[in-house]
């Protein structure tokens, strides 16, 4: 171990003295987690070059010379995690020096790959200034702004709309609540035409079954499905069934839901479930014991302040007693389960920032509310890289650890496939053709923290 800091820390030196150096390494006697299987490639070599993975094998089948060399002795490597409901902050929130920042969060907690899922033009240009190697931070796909019941007037605006945001260059559509049948419809139909995958909230005019039929990419959120096993002629009034209509759960008949694992099923519908969300943002954890947690302290506190308002509100109202969250949270958590188990894809997401989930930070609480829900390490570790690179139809290119893939990997002291929370506390990563390791991580994180203390 000691030798593998030693070796770190000279080429770490190589790599920020100078930002334009291109990579190629020779990590020896680590153990590889590849991802094409559950297999433990025990101490390998891995070989990268201009940020491509070029061999992997035992050590003395890999010769190259006057490559610098790391012996990653006792360390596990895989292929990053990937946060695909994130959402990158708009600069005229909080500066644009904030979504830098948040970029940083995600890498010192292994998120290498981001879909941001609520677009700002200024995401486009962050993205760009990522895949040049101007700025260091994961690699995104960028959701453009929000389709929903208000921003589109009619079908012919919502059709424009797709057509606008996939010529500048988005790769998703984001839909909010709000649509109508004759508005959805329209949206669906013109990204089918435009080659541009939509997905979100299921608005409950058009409900889950149309937009699964139409094509949804992703459901956020597990969205829909509570309203869909109601029994039929369920009357829903907004006023009184809460958030999700979390209040309703109570009468779900769950005999309707193989008919629509099979309906997913056949119309190749993700899932993206943010069980943390729940659980924080409408969960009935105390909001004072939310704010103290110390990830919060990488974040503005005007925002922390506004996460505070927004949760301590439905706690004045009664929204969030115990007795009314426990039964839905629990139903979310059966239903994920369910779905994972009769095959319907999963990608790793929850939402971040968003109501007391920070980025990257939340991934790894996300991932404990997958272990506790059922679902095993090495399926969770599937879900935030096989799974989303398969989502964007990029299988093989990245999310894998293999000759020809992305050289994106993370170094870790345990092997997550026994121990998740080892994924918490990166002590290296391997992105953009740049090998940074823990200390520099840290460095970035004790920056935000000291600019952001409290009074």
């Amino acid at each position: 171990m000691k030798a593998f800091k030693y070796l770190l820390v000279l080429l770490l030196g190589c790599v920020f003295l100078n930002p334009s150096f291109s990579q190629e390494l020779l990590i020896n006697h680590v153990n590889i987690i590849t991802m094409e299987n559950d297999q433990v490639l025990e101490d390998h070599s891995i070989y990268v070059k201009d940020g491509v993975i070029m061999e992997i094998a035992p050590e003395e089948e890999i010769s190259v010379a006057g490559v610098r060399t790391l012996d990653g002795r006792g360390m596990y490597v895989f292929p990053g995690l990937a946060e695909f409901h994130a959402h990158l902050p708009n600069p005229d929130q909080f500066g644009a020096v904030f979504q830098e920042e948040v970029l940083w969060m995600y890498l010192a907690n292994g998120v290498l790959r981001i879909r941001s899922m609520l677009g700002h033009e200024s995401h486009l240009e962050l993205k760009k200034r990522v895949e040049t190697g101007e700025l260091t931070g994961p690699r995104m796909f960028i959701s453009g702004p929000s389709l929903n019941g208000t921003s589109v007037a009619d079908p012919d605006s919502g059709r424009k709309m797709v057509r606008d945001q996939k010529a500048a260059g988005y790769d998703h559509l984001k839909l909010h609540p709000g649509l109508d049948d004759p508005k959805f419809l329209a949206i669906a139909d013109e990204a089918k035409k435009t080659g541009i995958y939509y997905g979100g909230h299921i608005s409950l005019d058009v409900g889950l079954v149309t937009s699964v039929k139409n094509g949804y990419r992703s459901v956020e959120h597990i969205d829909g499905f509570l309203e869909a096993m109601l029994p039929d002629g369920t009357a829903i009034d907004p006023t009184v069934s809460g958030p999700f209509n979390m209040n309703l759960v109570g009468q779900v008949d769950q005999a309707k839901l193989d008919g629509l694992i099979q309906l997913c099923l056949e119309n190749k519908t993700w899932i993206a479930p943010t069980l943390t969300l729940f659980e924080r943002y409408f969960g009935y954890q105390p909001t004072y014991e939310l704010r103290q947690q110390p990830e919060m302290f990488y974040l503005p506190g005007q925002l922390t302040t506004q996460w505070y308002n927004t949760k301590s509100k439905l706690e004045a109202d009664g929204v969030l007693a115990e007795a009314k969250v426990k039964p839905y949270l629990e139903f979310r958590q059966k239903l994920f389960l369910d779905l994972h188990k009769a095959g319907v894809p999963m990608i790793m997401s929850s939402d971040s920032p968003q109501v007391f989930n920070v980025p990257g930070f939340s991934i790894h609480r996300e991932i404990e509310s997958m272990s506790k829900a059922g679902m095993s390490n090495y399926e969770i570790l599937k879900t935030g890289s096989v799974n989303c690179a398969d989502y964007f139809e990029e299988s093989g290119e990245w999310g894998v650890l293999k000759p020809g893939a992305a050289a994106e990997f993370v170094l870790v002291q345990k092997n997550p496939l026994e121990d998740l929370t080892t994924m918490q506390k990166p002590q290296a990563i391997m992105i953009q053709g740049k090998f940074i390791q823990r200390d520099e991580l840290q460095l970035q994180l004790n920056l935000i923290r000291q600019k952001y203390l409290r009074q």
